[in-house]
């Protein structure tokens, strides 16, 4: 925690608004809206359930296509299903790990050409990495495709000057428990577009109709934000810039330390953006390491440090095996190579020594 978030969390018992909603949640969504430069915000129960209601907002359902990063969490195409589509997936590119314009640019000529071109593009800001959005947002405009930017990962991150998930029609934030700031469990939708603000928000609330008794005219969900999590996502919100120098000082500390390591590689930065470093990410290639991912992971665990694989792609995923894909290999390589290196903000510097040292020593073996 920063500091003050009990402050606000005792405002909110003060106030006696302990159920949904409240003035901390509106506090909370102002506050947003204005840290990462949008015009609007609306705090919902989930980054998941941001991602479902946007995708419904931009008419996505039963039948229709979406693009989609491969190289993501399940929760990014989890939510087009939710809407009875199909994904259609995207490999990466080596340059930034996000989704690779080159084979979407392609992929929405053939598409356009066969008119069958996708309801909406679900770009993904990975590792909290943003992607290169100027010539994705042409094509979206060129095609009349629905951008919408998965920024779970990516609060704080930085592309020419302004925060990635204020670009497209919507963009969706998380504050799970393992993002940059968290409400425990938590999203948010931001967008400058008032009508889909006002629309998400009608259906996170069970999509009750302006009567004063209980009607109902369409499906709704119970996906609004408690009053109490959002005093804790103000308190959260004031330290986020602290933490994103946190998270990079962390990475630079890890690329002095193991950069010299041959066969390993970290993540690059393109030079349009700043990352956020939110996990500091690494590629071991064995044939010049010497040693492989999965083996750097069982010498890690023997000294009670905790690494994890890369995202497995969403093409091989059981769930989505029969789901289409453009490219793939590069994703399939960053999976098969990856390694997240312990980024919390929480370590001390003799934490990352220690890290640091029991990875050299798996490289001397």
């Amino acid at each position: 925690m920063g500091g003050r978030e009990l402050e606000f969390v005792r405002e909110a018992f003060d106030s006696n608004y302990i159920a949904p909603l409240g003035p901390q949640v509106d506090a909370f969504e102002e506050e947003f809206a204005r840290k990462v430069g949008a015009k609007y915000a609306t705090a919902l129960s989930s980054g998941t359930a941001a991602l479902h209601l946007v995708l419904r907002y931009a008419g996505v359902a039963g039948g229709d296509e979406v693009i989609c990063s491969t190289f993501t969490f399940v929760a990014s195409a989890n939510a087009i299903k939710y809407q009875h589509a199909q994904p259609v997936f995207i490999d990466s590119s080596f340059d930034s790990w996000d989704m690779d314009v080159e084979l979407l640019q392609k992929e929405l000529h053939r598409r356009a050409e066969n008119g069958r071109l996708p309801k909406a593009l679900m770009l993904v800001h990975l590792y909290g990495q943003p992607a290169d959005l100027d010539p994705i947002m042409e094509l979206c405009e060129k095609y009349d495709i629905f951008l919408i930017e998965d920024a779970a990962e990516a609060l704080g991150a930085e592309y020419k000057g302004r925060m990635p998930g204020t670009f497209g029609r919507a963009g969706i934030f998380s504050f799970n428990g393992n993002k940059i700031i968290t409400t425990s469990g938590g999203g948010m939708v931001v967008s400058d577009d008032i009508n889909l603000i006002k629309k998400v928000n009608f259906w996170a609330t069970q999509a009750r109709d302006p009567e004063v008794y209980y009607q109902h005219s369409e499906l709704g969900y119970n996906y609004r934000l408690s009053n109490i999590l959002a005093a804790i996502g103000r308190g959260q919100l004031r330290v986020l810039d602290e933490r994103v120098a946190r998270k990079r000082e962390i990475f630079a500390r890890y690329l002095k330390g193991l950069g010299d390591l041959p066969g390993l590689e970290f993540m690059p930065e393109p030079g349009y953006g700043r990352a956020t470093r939110w996990l500091t990410c690494v590629i071991i290639d064995p044939e010049i390491a010497g040693v492989d991912r999965n083996k750097v992971m069982q010498e890690l665990e023997k000294h009670n440090i905790e690494s994890r694989p890369t995202w497995k792609p969403m093409h091989l995923q059981p769930l989505y095996r029969e789901s289409p894909v453009v490219g793939g290999k590069v994703a399939e390589e960053l999976f098969a190579k990856g390694l997240c290196l312990p980024s919390g903000t929480g370590m001390s510097d003799d934490d990352l020594e220690r890290v640091i040292k029991a990875v050299r020593e798996c490289f001397k073996a």
